[in-house]
């Protein structure tokens, strides 16, 4: 079982797709994992079932990044979590993963759209970051998660993308800011990943599909294990000194 040093990872959206891959991957590489989820309960404890049946310890707490007045209580609850599971104050890694994703063109957008988005992408990564710090241990490592439509531009994705490219600059203010403390923090921008992100379009919609594919160097479109895996490296030791970075994993989309 889980050993008094394991690191312990907490991932926002780790009940499904990318969120859940990372926590699979840390596990097998020896983290234990705190994960949220929004409102599929059953889901996210059938990840704890599949972490702890590798060996190591979960919890699952729920969190909406859309609702910040929940993210001082949130912080508590973590706390009391690290405590109860662990006897420990601090967690190790942060991964920023939960998000969820929008098409709408220039013309079509809605403020209420717009809002939605900058209330998870970027407001939620911001203030659920900033309440997290205390309880991440110095020396400790933060992941925020982009998309490659922060780099290449497709019709559609304009406030989601924005969004992204918001956290982006973001990453590099937080590397420089928390560096005192031995904090490293990177950003992953996903290319085209097969889930139910965004209604499953990508791997729903054939056309879709095979165009993403013939504009992808590897020739395939992505798969939560290609992006959970590399999360998964990004945290590991041998990775300690690259900070501040935005690191795509898209199979060379766009080249």
């Amino acid at each position: 079982m889980s050993h008094p040093n394991s690191p312990i990872a907490l991932i926002t959206g780790g009940s499904r797709g990318l969120g859940k891959s990372t926590a699979l991957h840390l596990a097998r590489q020896g983290a234990d994992i705190l994960l949220t989820y929004r409102s599929q309960a059953t889901q996210a404890q059938a990840v704890v079932a599949e972490i702890e049946a590798l060996g190591r310890r979960a919890v699952a707490l729920p969190l909406d990044m859309a609702d910040s007045a929940r993210f001082d209580p949130f912080a508590s609850e973590v706390r009391q979590a690290l405590a109860r599971h662990w006897q420990r104050e601090h967690f190790n890694y942060l991964v920023n993963n939960a998000g969820e994703g929008t098409h709408a063109s220039l013309m079509e957008t809605t403020e209420a759209q717009l809002d939605a988005l900058y209330q998870v992408h970027f407001k939620g990564v911001f203030f659920l970051t900033q309440k997290l710090l205390p309880l991440v241990a110095d020396g400790g490592r933060i992941v925020n998660v982009s998309s490659g439509l922060a780099r290449f531009s497709l019709p559609g994705y304009a406030a989601y993308a924005s969004m992204k490219g918001a956290v982006e600059v973001l990453t590099r203010y937080m590397a420089k800011e928390l560096g005192p403390r031995g904090i490293a923090v990177n950003v992953v921008a996903p290319g085209a990943i097969e889930t139910d992100f965004g209604g499953g379009m990508v791997r729903d919609n054939a056309q879709l599909n095979g165009f993403i594919a013939s504009q992808t160097a590897l020739g395939r479109v992505g798969l939560p294990d290609d992006i959970g895996g590399m999360i998964a490296s990004l945290l590991s030791d041998g990775n300690r000194w690259i900070n501040g970075q935005r690191i795509e994993a898209s199979g060379g989309i766009f080249l």
